[in-house]
Formats: structure tokens, sequence, C-alpha cells
């Protein structure tokens, strides 16, 4: 896992898949043709096994087949994540293998400066600790492997091309600990493994920042090969549109950290009620999102009932915050707009650099759909288009213009019963609520 102290700057050294044949000489004559077949089976099937603890499973279970005493292995392996930092799994006899996420933050950074990981990352070596002689403060996982009766611990720095430092153990408690021709093996195979664990995260990286930047869909778009300029992918789906009231004002005594903060709190009262019903958030706009609801199926009326339900929610979770201070002493409030068309996922830009956005009528008539929650003094309006797939209640709010359309729209709002279901019920709450709903009036 990467150093983020930048003090103390971890070396340098040569990526642990670069191998020039040196690594095979001191493997007993015996055991080279089963060594090969585990390097063989790392580079084929290892490469491709769909999940990585069964990886570390796989490579344990070979070295145990060859004479290799492993009763325990770990990875920490640096990853490129919006919530976490490095990934931690540790598989055993009795266990198997189980997984640890590091999240960001000074409890990850200063649990990673206590372990072996950070002492052979320094040094560029391997680690090779007699646990009989061991003392229990040299690590703080000593105790914890002298407790399981493990009596020999290998630590070894596995560094990737692109310049991470990452980790693979082993432990045995064999009573002779790890024989030299042990260690042979495992130097021999390790270039083989370092190739493959960078080979598996990149891949898995790339899938993971592209889901976190452009959303579920369009990351499986691009990882297909939809980047060439002008492609275009058309879907029908319920479409959301939501956005801060009054941002300007709240944020303009704000600092850039403040003002962040202040989004993301927004945003997490918006966010998981729409994955949660299914949507997905294609778009952050500033202090607004850009959200799709596709149609499961047949059921036509799936798409907008689910946007509904989390747009009532998000409401819902946004007069909580405001209910226990979140946003401090000034409410936070929301403008959020329903609609049912059509939305086209297409590149735009130019040369090499492109967009993957959003594009077409409805997602432009959702937008300025919003822009009548202030003018109306409404959280949450619907189009004609979108209560034509409800059952309920909506009410109508009468017709009216939409900037940059020929035609005047009905528009809606939840039917009260329908609104109150979905709001708190605590008196604190409703309190709150009944400010939220002031202050978009107010706007």
């Amino acid at each position: 896992m990467l150093d983020e102290d930048a003090t103390q700057p971890l070396k340098e050294l040569a990526p642990t898949a670069f191998a020039d044949g040196s690594e095979a000489q001191d493997v007993p004559f015996g055991a080279i043709q089963p060594s090969v077949g585990i390097r063989d089976w790392l580079l084929g099937e290892g490469a491709r096994l769909e999940n990585a603890s069964d990886l570390l499973a796989g490579l344990a279970q070979r070295l145990i087949d060859i004479g290799v005493p492993v009763d325990r292995a770990s990875t920490a392996i640096d990853t490129l994540h919006s919530e976490y930092s490095g990934v931690g799994r540790v598989w055993t006899h009795e266990t198997g293998t189980t997984v640890r996420l590091f999240p960001h933050g000074e409890a990850s950074h200063e649990a990673y400066h206590a372990s072996p990981f950070y002492a052979v990352h320094q040094s560029g070596e391997w680690l090779i600790l007699d646990l009989t002689e061991t003392p229990d403060d040299l690590f703080s996982i000593v105790p914890e492997l002298k407790a399981e009766g493990f009596v020999a611990y290998v630590v070894v720095p596995v560094f990737f091309t692109n310049g991470t430092h990452n980790g693979i153990t082993f432990a045995t408690r064999a009573k002779d600990g790890f024989a030299d021709e042990d260690i042979a093996i495992l130097r021999f195979i390790m270039p083989a493994l370092a190739a493959v664990m960078e080979m598996r995260i990149v891949n898995k990286q790339l899938d993971q920042v592209l889901r976190i930047y452009v959303g579920d869909e369009p990351h499986r778009a691009i990882l297909s090969g939809d980047i060439r300029r002008g492609q275009v992918k058309r879907i029908r789906s319920a479409i959301l549109f939501a956005d801060m009231r009054d941002y300007t004002r709240l944020s303009a005594d704000l600092t850039p950290e403040e003002a962040v903060e202040l989004l993301n709190h927004f945003f997490d009262c918006l966010v998981p009620a729409i994955e949660r019903e299914g949507g997905e958030v294609l778009k952050y706009l500033g202090d607004g999102l850009l959200a799709i609801f596709r149609e499961p199926g047949d059921d036509l009326g799936g798409a907008a009932k689910g946007a509904l339900t989390a747009a009532l929610a998000s409401l819902g979770a946004l007069a909580e915050a405001n209910a226990v201070g979140r946003f401090g002493d000034k409410p936070v409030a929301a403008g959020i707009a329903l609609h049912h068309g059509e939305a086209a996922y297409g590149n735009v830009g130019s040369g090499t650099r492109l967009d993957f956005t959003v594009i077409g009528r409805d997602v432009n008539l959702a937008s300025r759909l919003a822009r009548l929650n202030r003018t109306l003094g409404e959280p949450l309006l619907m189009s004609k288009p979108f209560v034509d797939f409800l059952w309920g209640d909506p009410e109508s709010l009468g017709v009216h213009p939409l900037d940059g359309f020929p035609e005047p729209m009905e528009v809606y709002r939840p039917g009260r019963a329908r609104a109150a279901a979905c709001m708190p019920t605590s008196r604190a709450s409703e309190t709150s609520a009944a400010a939220v709903l002031a202050a978009q009036t107010a706007d």
C-alpha cells in the first residue's frame, strides 16, 4: 500500500515481475518442474479467475501439494477507490479466505506504518522471521501469529510497474519452519505472481474508476468499446433531475473545502435513496445531479414508481438531516423534477478528449421542469408523461411553459397522502420538513 507520508518516501525499486532467470538457481532440481507448473497456473488459469480470493487459496494449495508447508497466506494490495486505499486478504486452512478493506484516513495510515509491509517496502528485501525468537513488540501481528501456533513468517515486498507498493506473506506451523528450498521455490514463482496480481488489480481499478466517475451502465459501454465520437445508445427510462435551492447564498461565506462538504452532505441525502430504488446517478452537475431509472422488462410503471419513491425518500432524508443540524443553522432545500422519456448515452467532444454524457430532448425537458420548482414553490414536480405511468393521486398544478419547448406541459405534484407517507414522522423532522418547504417557497 502506498505510503502517504511525503517526508519519508518509499524506495523506488525494480518491479517484482521483472525476472532474469537467477531466481531459479537455488530451486532443487526435483522441484523445478512442479514449481514451473505453479508459475504456469498463475499465468494461465490464475490470471483469469473471477475472484481474487480464489487466486490466493489456489496458490496456497498448490504450494502445499509440492511440499511447501504454507498454513497461512495474506496479501495487501494498494487500490484506487473513493472509499478505501487498500484491500487485504488472508487465507488459512481453518477459515479459507477473508477480505478486509482499509478505508482512507489516519487509522489505516498508522496501521500500515506499524506493519511488516512498511518495513519491507523501506528495505526492498524479504523479511524472514523465526517467530520463536521474535519479540512480540516488533510488529503488532507477531503476538497474534504466535497465539495461533505459527513458528515462521515470510513477508515479501511486491512492487508493481506502476510504482505502487504491495505485499504478500506466508506463515507455517511446521516445526522447523520454512526450509531453504521452500524459500527458493517462493522466490522462483514471485515474478509470475506479481505480474498476475498487477494485471488483475489494474483491470479492477480501471473498472472501479470508470464506474465511480461515469456510472454503472456507461462504464460498461466504454469498456465494451463504445469510445468513438458520435456513438449513441438510447434507453427509455424515468429521469430524475435534482438540485440544491439557493446554493450560491448558502456557500457564499464558505471556504472551498466547506462548500465541498456541504455538497457531499446534500448528495448523501439523495443518492442512497436513488440507488436503493434501482436508479443510476449519471452526472453530478455542480449543486445538482441527473439520474435515470430503467424500465424493468415489461413493467412499464416500475421505473416511474421507483423514481417517485426515491424522490420522496430523498426529501425525507434531507428533512432528517436538517432536523439533526447536519447543515448547521441554515436549512437546505432541494428541487426535484421527474419525467419519463428517452435518454441517450453519447460520446461528445473533440479529438482525443471526449465526455460520455447523457443527451436528448427528454433530458433537457427534465432540466427545464426543475426550474419550475422555485417558481411554483414545490419541492417535487412531475411531468404529464411521467404521471401517465403512475397509479394514485397526483395533483395537477396546471399547464406551464417550459423554456425552449414550443408547447406548454401539464405539471403535477404528488398527492399529499403519498408524500406524507414518505416524509419523517418525528416532531423535530416534521418541523424541519416544514422549514424546508418554507425555504423552497421563499426561493
